[in-house]
């Protein structure tokens, strides 16, 4: 997994590939957001509401634990061993909105990010042990809060990106 050495030095890796990941969508149509292409796993719409429930939950962890609240990770609903589950809520749950709402709703979580991790120390974002969510999230790895960053915000937005370049190379060309 990729490091990072300051915050923002992860800010700017999650605004270039947020930037690359939501510009494919510029180009589909809202009346194709939920057509199914043979050999692309997800529609549009699909992507982004797999992309805003994890954003979401990064947040809301975050900030049920300053709000003193007991953290469960993934979900109040759902445990670790559910994820398929919990990537049906997501699509129940937003897949439903236009391809504009989601990207406003997708946008604001990114800034609700880069709002976490400035109000955040280095030693919070980059020192294990310093969010009890995050210790809870593992059984056994020792993650900082800011692979939990990396891998709700970076990673996905580079394989998520590949499979909606797919969608539309079945689908627009």
């Amino acid at each position: 997994m990729k490091t990072y050495d300051s915050k923002e030095a992860l800010k700017e890796e999650i605004k270039k590939t947020y930037a690359k990941y939501i510009a494919e969508f510029d180009n589909i149509s809202e009346d194709m957001k939920d057509l199914h292409a043979e050999d692309a796993d997800r529609t549009p719409a699909e992507n982004l509401a797999y992309q805003v429930g994890w954003t979401t939950l990064v947040l809301k962890w975050e900030q049920d634990e300053k709000n003193g609240l007991e953290v469960k990770t993934p979900s109040d609903q759902f445990k670790w061993n559910q994820l398929g589950a919990l990537y049906q809520w997501f699509t129940d749950t937003y897949a439903g909105l236009s391809l504009h709402e989601l990207r406003v709703r997708l946008d604001a979580n990114i800034q609700g990010i880069y709002e976490m991790i400035d109000s955040m120390s280095d030693e919070e974002l980059f020192v294990p042990h310093k969010r009890k969510w995050a210790d809870d999230a593992t059984k056994s790895a020792v993650w900082e809060v800011y692979k939990f960053i990396h891998i709700n915000t970076v990673a996905p937005f580079g394989t998520f990106r590949t499979k909606i370049r797919k969608w539309k190379k079945l689908m627009l060309y």
